[in-house]
């Protein structure tokens, strides 16, 4: 919990949007992807042959411009102009509740590829559905994390809501900032990189009406032997109520317990040798 890691070797409309990693499988056949939990720092959508022309890495998909009615990002179904490929334009549905009765869906790959265009980022277009999925991937990850720390709240996280969600890419955390200085100083343990793009997620938890904000730092990490990108996802409570406070301080307890229990135990075993 905390940070959560992808690679290539696995792969959510997006509801969106340092070294502890879990894996996951990817829904794309050819190239496998990882989730963990603990991130570093480059766009889900940037494969090495998909960079966006030296442009910062960010998700492509606009999350402060949403429809009023509906709270969905407003994104064209129309092809670009120039496009050579059709794209399919059918979206995924979300394992994400937004009420008690829909889901979020996901952008199709003709809209996440207009969004693409739109921030004039040049994309190969036979490649924007593997970006899609690799993309909804991550944010399934992400939302995976953000109910591990709701089970910690409550033993039912069936009805949790992702009520509202904003993308503030180039807005650093303080956490970021955090390792960041760590990697300052210590660049030969701690990630130098920062994230490429930050998330904060408005959490309804139904049955008490409360609303808890999320923040989710994305970073990339190094890639696989084999080239495949690699992920990483910082997801946990932000510090803005007294409940979440509490909630970070006995989780970081419990690492910090966790730990020396398996330190020491690996240090009787050594003795006992």
């Amino acid at each position: 919990m905390g940070q959560s890691v992808s690679s290539a070797s696995n792969n959510a409309q997006c509801p969106v949007d340092h070294n502890s990693l879990k894996a996951a499988s990817c829904p794309v056949d050819h190239n496998p992807i990882k989730a963990t939990s603990n991130s570093a720092a480059q766009c889900p959508v940037d494969h090495k042959s998909l960079q966006a022309s030296q442009k910062p890495a960010e998700c492509p998909i606009d999350h402060g411009s949403l429809n009023s009615l509906n709270q969905m990002p407003t994104l064209s179904q129309g092809r670009a102009p120039n496009q050579t490929l059709d794209l399919p334009t059918n979206r995924t549905e979300s394992s994400i509740l937004r009420d008690t009765t829909t889901k979020w869906e996901y952008p199709s790959p003709q809209q996440f590829y207009n969004a693409l265009v739109r921030k004039g980022w040049e994309t190969p277009e036979e490649h924007v559905e593997t970006m899609v999925q690799i993309h909804n991937f991550l944010n399934e990850q992400a939302w995976q994390e953000v109910l591990k720390w709701e089970k910690r709240a409550s033993d039912n996280t069936a009805d949790i809501q992702l009520a509202r969600f904003k993308g503030r890419p180039g807005e650093i955390s303080p956490k970021a900032r955090f390792w960041l200085l760590a990697g300052w100083l210590l660049p030969s343990r701690f990630n130098t990189e920062p994230p490429f793009d930050r998330h904060d997620w408005i959490v309804r938890r139904p049955q008490t009406g409360e609303e808890v904000r999320y923040v989710i730092d994305y970073y990339s990490a190094p890639p696989e032997p084999d080239g495949s990108p690699v992920f990483s996802l910082d997801v946990r409570p932000a510090l803005d109520s007294f409940a979440s406070v509490k909630e970070r301080i006995a989780f970081a307890t419990e690492e910090v317990w966790a730990d020396f229990r398996e330190n020491r135990s690996a240090g009787i075993s050594k003795r006992d040798q």
